[in-house]
């Protein structure tokens, strides 16, 4: 609306540029108010894009004073200048205004470069003083000078009347600073503002001219060119949006190409342009030495060009390095990998090596990490003389390398891996110490089975780690047109899916006591029900669920799904739950305020649940997880150490360790009937738990004979196959409450 009630102000005046009816009050009505009104919606607009644009609001509020300062100045020197608009205000109030108005101006567009460069560098500080001194040269040479000197055939014109053209050259050489900081880069905003400005600029050109010759009269088609700018500054003001954070260039870094040196460079052929002409005192001195600065500004740009460029190479040469070995990192090999797959085909394959140093990190826990760095810078000068030019050997980080083969089959690329993996198994000096790590290498092709370098990077993974859990050393990777296990990256991105839509299931195996038959407990198990592969188990579920770092919110998953099935039976059948924890959890001081939620939200008692887990979990901050460990014995929540016999086992440790009871790992019970070490074992065990006021739970009881024995051995519970498999909530709400045979009736049927 108020763009349209501005072009609408410039049409209406635009009618009385040609013959205009008779009569002063036409001629103020023009020249007043039909000239005027255009400025008033334009400063409007440039107050709503203030509120609208705060990194800009100094911009445009100053623009917005200095429409309306013009609008009252331009009134009043037409009001006092008489009809014929030949005389001259006599009110210097209005020159000062109009003087303020243009000043204001040099405010618009320090406020408008301000918001788009954050921070200013050498090199924009010499673009901008190059296109000012070079504009401003001109500007003194071939608009200023010829009224500054008498000789030239003219009377000189006093240095008041020179004031305003003088503001107008200094308003442009601005702009042109503007221009060379930005690189002929303008946004339409900033576009829009400068075509305003310098349409006023040519505007008061033409009237100084014609008012020193004593030809401007009033009213004329001249005025237009103000008004463009003002229409100008309207669309500018009204289409002005928040701009995103400025790019790079702006920001530092290297300021080169042609948009960033033409308006410098223009400039700079203008000064030399002035100093040619004003050889033998043709132009003035003040032109001279303004376009010897700005020579001089190109010859300090030209040096900072210099020290930029050896700067940024140095920077881009230190981003694609790794800082500790001196190899390439892994976006150098990412850059290098893509450029190689844009010309890799059936004919010229490309194979990518990914190597993991096994045993690295007993090196580290050993001998330190100085001594684990030392090792890692030997990587590089043992195996970069085994390859070819063009291939590349990169550190993506830790004790992982990768070595990429521009021009290498499936067949190349195993046997380079072989001799890669040969020359790391030869020992490595390192502080007097002859050191032996082995490799896993992991190997993939591309442009098949791998289309893409991140394709060709997660298949090279996958066959590492292959190689590295059946210690094969070299393993190529073979894609498994199932989705098979075998595929840990797809499986790890999938489980985050199946954690938000409800995929994963409990299934629940029961215990019960080896003396009165009791069903005392139920562990809860995961399972994944997968959309493709159908019900994968724990062994399926858990390492991808550790790689991915994804086993606090699997355990908090479980838990849930665990006490919701409880609170299903626990009104009849005070059976607790068990639920497995994991490191994170254990180590989680939050952890016994959240159990407590879980259970307040389904409704049930601390005692209707047991927490399990291993001994190694506690190992990495003991005194944290007992501290989390007797929160939840406080809360009334049972503690349970699960796979006895297989962790640390340490005696000293187990006497500070707040838990309720042992669970006895399988691999100790497995042949107790037939092995008296076994049972001996099992004998001593019951007795240290029970007079640590434990109770001993025996896992994997798998027929009826080995439960007896277990019994006579003094083991409280049973858990296994013999009494009942893992099955899913219905089965087990079913199976709690019919009548079977259990466990030691069998023995003595």
């Amino acid at each position: 609306m108020l763009v349209a009630l501005t072009v609408l102000g410039v049409v209406l005046f635009a009618t009385g540029v040609g013959p205009r009816p008779d009569g002063a009050g036409w001629d103020r009505l023009y020249d007043v108010v039909l000239y005027n009104c255009a400025y008033l919606p334009a400063a409007v607009l440039c107050c709503y894009a203030a509120r609208r644009l705060p990194r800009e609001r100094l911009a445009w509020r100053a623009l917005a004073v200095s429409l309306l300062l013009n609008a009252t100045a331009n009134a009043l020197r037409t009001l006092t200048a008489g009809l014929d608009g030949n005389g001259t205000s006599p009110v210097l109030a209005v020159d000062v205004m109009s003087l303020i108005a243009y000043l204001t101006l040099y405010v618009t567009m320090l406020g408008l470069i301000r918001a788009r460069v954050p921070r200013f560098h050498p090199s924009m500080w010499l673009d901008g003083l190059i296109g000012a001194l070079g504009t401003t040269a001109v500007g003194v040479a071939f608009l200023i000078g010829p009224y500054l000197d008498p000789t030239s055939g003219r009377e000189a014109v006093p240095l008041v009347q020179l004031a305003m053209p003088a503001t107008d050259v200094l308003l442009f050489a601005l702009m042109v600073a503007v221009g060379s900081i930005l690189g002929v880069r303008l946004d339409r905003t900033l576009f829009l503002v400068i075509a305003a400005l310098g349409a006023i600029f040519i505007g008061d050109v033409i009237l100084f001219a014609r008012t020193v010759s004593g030809s401007y009269v009033d009213g004329g088609p001249l005025e237009l060119t103000w008004l463009a700018g003002i229409v100008l500054v309207a669309f500018g003001a009204h289409h002005a949006r928040p701009r995103p954070a400025p790019d790079g260039d702006l920001d530092g870094g290297t300021r080169l190409g042609w948009r960033l040196l033409a308006l410098p460079l223009v400039c700079n052929i203008a000064s030399l342009v002035v100093l040619a002409l004003g050889w033998g005192d043709q132009l003035p001195v003040a032109a001279a030495w303004l376009a010897i600065g700005c020579v001089l500004a190109a010859v300090a740009r030209t040096a900072v060009t210099f020290g930029e460029v050896r700067a940024f190479n140095e920077v881009k040469q230190q981003a694609r390095t790794d800082e500790l070995t001196g190899l390439a990192n892994r976006r150098a090999l990412l850059e290098a990998a893509g450029r190689v797959l844009a010309t890799a085909s059936a004919r010229r394959p490309a194979a990518l090596l990914l190597l993991d140093l096994d045993g690295f990190k007993e090196v580290n826990d050993s001998l330190g990490h100085t001594a684990g760095d030392h090792l890692l810078r030997q990587i590089g000068p043992r195996l970069l003389p085994a390859l070819r030019p063009g291939e590349i050997l990169a550190r993506l980080g830790g004790d992982e390398f990768a070595v990429l083969l521009p021009e290498a089959g499936l067949d190349e690329a195993q046997e380079r891996a072989e001799r890669l993996r040969k020359l790391v198994l030869q020992p490595f000096p390192v502080e007097d110490i002859r050191l032996h790590v082995g490799a896993s290498i992991g190997v993939a092709t591309a442009p098949v089975p791998a289309a893409t370098v991140q394709e060709m990077l997660r298949c090279a993974d996958i066959a590492m780690y292959a190689a590295k859990s059946a210690r094969e050393g070299v393993h190529v990777y073979v894609p498994d047109p199932h989705g098979g296990s075998g595929d840990r990256l797809r499986t790890m991105e999938e489980l985050r899916t199946a954690l938000d839509s409800d995929q994963l299931v409990v299934h629940l195996q029961p215990q019960i006591t080896l003396t009165d038959e009791r069903v005392v407990g139920v562990e809860a198990l995961v399972r994944w029900n997968h959309p493709v592969r159908g019900l994968l188990s724990p062994a399926d579920l858990l390492p991808a669920a550790q790689q991915a770092g994804l086993l606090r919110p699997l355990t908090d998953t479980v838990l849930e799904l665990a006490l919701t099935a409880t609170a299903r039976w626990w009104q009849d059948e005070k059976v607790p739950v068990s639920v497995n924890l994991a490191a994170a959890n254990v180590n989680d001081l939050d952890l016994p305020s959240k159990v407590a939620a879980a259970l307040r939200r389904h409704g049930l008692p601390p005692e209707a649940l047991t927490l399990e887990l291993v001994e190694d979990t506690l190992m990495a901050d003991p005194e944290r997880g007992r501290q989390v460990l007797a929160e939840l014995r406080r809360l009334g929540v049972r503690t349970s150490i699960d796979d006895y016999g297989t962790g640390y086992s340490s005696l000293a440790y187990l006497r500070h360790l707040p838990a309720d009871e042992l669970k006895l790992d399988r691999s100790l019970t497995a042949d107790v009937d037939q092995d008296k070490r076994a049972a001996a074992i099992v004998r001593h065990t019951v007795a240290l738990a029970h007079e640590l006021g434990l109770r001993l739970v025996v896992e994997g009881v798998e027929d009826a004979v080995t439960g007896a024995v277990l019994a006579q051995l003094g083991c409280d519970i049973a858990q296994g196959y013999a009494i009942a498999r893992p099955m899913p909530v219905e089965d087990f709400l079913r199976w709690l409450v019919t009548p079977r045979p259990f466990l030691l009736e069998q023995t003595r049927a």
